[in-house]
C-alpha cells in the first residue's frame, strides 16, 4: 500500500541548519518555479514583457511545455536545496553557466525568441555564479543533523 504520509514526511524534511549555498539553492528554486508557473499562465508574457515576436502556430504551446520544464527544474533546486546536500549545489554550479547558455544563446542567434531565451541565459548563469561564489566560501566536511540521521557533506 502506498504511504503517503511517508512521502510527504520525506518531502518536507530538511537539515535543522541548512548551509547558506543550500538556501541560495532553495531560493533559485522558488524563483525559478515562480516564472515556470508565469509562462504557464501567461505564455504571452514573452511579448509583453522580453517585446519578442507574435507567436506563429503552435509556439504558444511550446512556451508552456518551456514553463513545465522550468517548473521541475525549481521544484528540484527547491527540494535539492532544503536536503543540504552540497552536491546538489555544485551540480548546479557546473550545468548552468556550460549547456544551458550554449543551447540557449544558439537558438537565439537563429531568432527563436531572443529575448526570453538570452534573458534565462543570464539569468542562469548569474544565478550559477552566486552559487559558486557562496559554496566556494563554505567549508567541506560540515555534518548537519536531519531528523534523527546525521547528514556529513
Amino acid at each position: 500500500m502506498w504511504n503517503f504520509k511517508r512521502l510527504f514526511d520525506d518531502l518536507l524534511e530538511k537539515p535543522n541548519n541548512l548551509s547558506t549555498a543550500s538556501k541560495y539553492t532553495a531560493m533559485n528554486g522558488l524563483i525559478y518555479l515562480t516564472v515556470g508557473i508565469l509562462l504557464i499562465i501567461w505564455p504571452g508574457l514573452t511579448q509583453t514583457i522580453f517585446r519578442d515576436r507574435a507567436f506563429v502556430g503552435d509556439e504558444q504551446g511550446l512556451i508552456r511545455v518551456m514553463g513545465l520544464a522550468v517548473v521541475v527544474i525549481g521544484w528540484l533546486y527547491l527540494f535539492g536545496g532544503r536536503s543540504g546536500a552540497r552536491q546538489v549545489v555544485a551540480a548546479s554550479v557546473v550545468n548552468r553557466p556550460t549547456f544551458v547558455p550554449l543551447v540557449l544563446v544558439t537558438l537565439a542567434i537563429a531568432g527563436v525568441f531572443p529575448h526570453l531565451l538570452l534573458s534565462f541565459a543570464f539569468l542562469d548563469v548569474a544565478l550559477a555564479f552566486g552559487a559558486w561564489v557562496i559554496l566556494s566560501r563554505s567549508g567541506a566536511g560540515a555534518t548537519h543533523q536531519m531528523g534523527s540521521r546525521d547528514v556529513t557533506f
